[in-house]
């Protein structure tokens, strides 16, 4: 028995790998930063990935119960600590003191779960309210004019990807395949 619960819990942490690997990828697409005005910086980095992250554990959140809805929590979970035990390795590669690591993870844990809780209530309210949580969060250090048309094409960009992953199969999400599409003008 003890050896079942070790190989679930790995075969969990693969599947929340390969769904991290394809956020990573995602939010890395340089259409985000060149056509999108994303802030190349590591607050844009991380909203950008705290952005795809959130989509992806709605996705999860979203799973019946007949389809395997209880791993399916448990594979976000799983993502969510994936991605938090990432950012504190990274976070010590850039040299910040161990004293503050910890709470500096603390600080995006926070602002991961309010960047998902407005994402999701605009998602909720069909993307009212979704151009604003994005300017005080995905531009949120952008100083200066920001074009309001750009703002508005994320926000359609959030949109149509939460539409997308809704359709995707919920047996394809537990192995660990997601497929986001191309930002608007990438290929």
């Amino acid at each position: 028995m003890p050896f079942r619960k070790f190989f679930q819990r790995r075969r969990r942490e693969q599947i929340a790998h390969d769904l991290y690997v394809v956020v990573i990828n995602q939010a890395r697409r340089p259409d985000f930063y060149v056509r999108l005005s994303v802030p190349d910086t590591l607050d844009g980095r991380f909203d950008l990935i705290v952005l795809h992250a959130f989509l992806v554990m709605r996705r999860l959140r979203q799973v019946a119960e007949g389809e395997g809805g209880e791993q399916a929590r448990e594979v976000a979970q799983a993502l969510f600590d994936l991605m938090f035990a990432d950012m504190d390795q990274n976070l010590r590669e850039l040299g910040v003191g161990d004293m503050s690591v910890g709470k500096r993870i603390k600080q995006m844990a926070r602002a991961f779960y309010g960047r998902a809780a407005a994402y999701d209530d605009a998602l909720a309210a069909d993307g009212a309210g979704l151009a604003e949580a994005l300017r005080r969060n995905l531009y949120g250090t952008v100083e200066g004019d920001l074009d309001p048309a750009v703002v508005q094409r994320v926000a359609a960009y959030l949109v149509a990807q939460a539409a997308h992953l809704a359709g995707q199969d919920a047996g394809a999400l537990l192995e660990g395949r997601v497929a986001f599409t191309a930002p608007e003008g990438d290929s």
